[in-house]
């Protein structure tokens, strides 16, 4: 979604995407006329100051210069499991807290907004943070926002091009993961579980895999996000699914000189 376009009169070159959430935030700034990454950090907010999350984002803002310079573009990538993917036949915009009630506790005074995935024929539904939003709009003026789930699925989507086997994607982040099972640029299942402990994460891969009758033997699984193969999470999915694997970075490095282990971690920040 586009808040406040801007009319662009001197070319920067350059773009700003930030990933947010009450906790942390991480953004990346890119030269948009080589396709590179210029600066890149990631940031936890300490609960025990107990400031507001708009006290929090005014605080890393006024520590790190590269979010106080001027970009031709800002991208706002809201990141919560307070979404959901609606196929385009079955989408009414005046229907989106319907679509959300189903899998989150929906109140009256929630705002929602949604992604349109045109190439997909889906939209993405989902409730942005709005103190956040405003931060923004106070801070830029202008910028683009949309779900991290909607860049997550749409990378994925676009690489599952031409390739028939069903393969089963899997982020992981602190306290959740996504499941995203695609087959040639269709998506088969997307869900996201909160977790805790190696044996969560088997217990939901496994059920994910029943329910699509994947034989554990023969499916592949790529994962993506914060992981590696030395963890404990690694090694309980290579225990009980033969092809397991970690997303393939190759060509990603290629384009932006950063490490295998950072393309994977950040990998919805990057290709945003």
């Amino acid at each position: 979604m586009l808040v406040n376009p801007a009319n662009i009169t001197e070319k920067k070159y350059k773009k700003l995407t930030v990933k947010v959430a009450p906790g942390s935030m991480a953004f990346c700034s890119f030269d948009t006329l080589n396709q590179i990454p210029l600066a890149f950090r990631e940031i936890a907010f300490d609960p025990s100051d107990k400031k507001t999350v708009v006290e929090y984002y005014a605080d890393a803002f006024a520590s790190h210069e590269e979010l106080g310079d001027s970009y031709d573009e800002v991208v706002v990538l809201h990141d919560n499991n307070l979404a959901t993917f609606v196929p385009a036949a079955l989408f009414d915009e005046d229907c989106l807290g319907n679509y959300l009630q189903f899998n989150n506790k929906v109140f009256e005074t929630d705002s929602f907004a949604f992604d349109t995935l045109a190439s997909y024929q889906m939209n993405t539904v989902y409730i942005p943070y709005a103190d956040i939003n405003n931060f923004f709009v106070d801070t830029f003026g202008n910028f683009v926002y949309k779900h991290a789930h909607t860049a997550l699925v749409s990378k994925l989507l676009e690489l599952s091009k031409n390739v028939d086997e069903k393969k089963m994607f899997v982020h992981m982040a602190a306290g959740h993961f996504e499941i995203v099972m695609v087959q040639n640029q269709h998506l088969l299942l997307f869900n996201s579980f909160d977790y805790k402990t190696p044996e969560d994460l088997i217990y939901y891969l496994l059920f994910t895999a029943e329910q699509l009758n994947l034989n554990p033997e023969t499916f592949r699984l790529e994962f993506l996000g914060d992981i590696s193969q030395d963890d404990a999470f690694f090694a309980i999915a290579y225990k009980y699914i033969r092809n397991v694997s970690l997303f393939d970075t190759a060509d990603l490095e290629q384009k932006n000189a950063l490490s295998a282990q950072d393309n994977r971690r950040h990998f919805i920040l990057l290709q945003s």
